[in-house]
């Protein structure tokens, strides 16, 4: 049995949907970045009341915050999350000779991590200092980059797994190792003290956004190659 060829997608996303969830997402990931370069007061203190909470549990729960540690290191760390992608493409190039597609996975992690990093020098929020801090991070607070790279990843396999028609098994496996997995570091970084929750939010919603670029992208040229 050949296996199917991703450049003949077996269930394809429709365009329209994918052009409504970017600018369903689009739109609050600009208010959120433009609440945070102004520093909003009434953003800043719900990110200090929620930081400032979690913090004391992190400091009385230590055995969960080793936990969290452990995760946010190993796990999900984006490191991680960029093998994961880069096994993608390995996967797409040798077994199923879909370079094209291979290049898109590729090139959006890229794109995902140098718009990060570009926005964390442009904005330049400070991350939350404590006196007693249970983990430290370096580089500047927004957006979070353990939980956009997370959402790149996790999505663009969600993505990869849809074309291919993945059995209801594997979707439902794939689909809650993604949602505990972005979830879950999100929550860590706010834990650990080193991210204010929009910082979080932020790169959910900028990881989320690159994924549905990247496929409306793909499919329209695809869909431009095809006619």
């Amino acid at each position: 049995m050949h296996p199917v060829s991703v450049d003949s997608p077996t269930r394809s996303p429709g365009l329209r949907t994918v052009v409504r969830t970017a600018g369903a997402l689009a739109l609050p990931s600009a208010l959120l970045l433009l609440l945070v370069t102004v520093s909003w007061q009434p953003l800043m203190s719900l990110d200090g009341d929620i930081a400032r909470t979690t913090h004391r549990w992190a400091v009385e729960e230590r055995g969960v915050t080793q936990v969290f540690r452990i995760l946010t290191d190993w796990v999900w760390d984006p490191l991680t999350m960029r093998v994961i992608a880069a096994i993608a493409v390995v996967w797409l190039v040798w077994r199923q000779s879909a370079r094209m597609l291979a290049l898109w996975v590729a090139a959006t992690c890229a794109l995902g991590t140098l718009l990060q990093q570009g926005m964390k020098a442009a904005v330049g929020r400070e991350r939350p200092v404590w006196p007693d801090p249970v983990d430290s991070a370096h580089y500047a607070a927004f957006p979070s980059g353990h939980a956009m790279t997370a959402t790149v990843v996790c999505g663009l396999v969600l993505w990869l797994l849809h074309l291919y028609g993945a059995g209801r098994a594997l979707w439902r496996t794939a689909v809650t190792v993604s949602v505990v997995s972005v979830v879950g570091v999100g929550l860590s970084r706010i834990w650990l003290g080193v991210h204010w929750a929009s910082d979080v939010l932020g790169g959910w919603l900028l990881g989320a956004l690159m994924v549905v670029l990247a496929m409306w992208s793909y499919e329209k040229w695809h869909g431009a190659w095809r006619s």
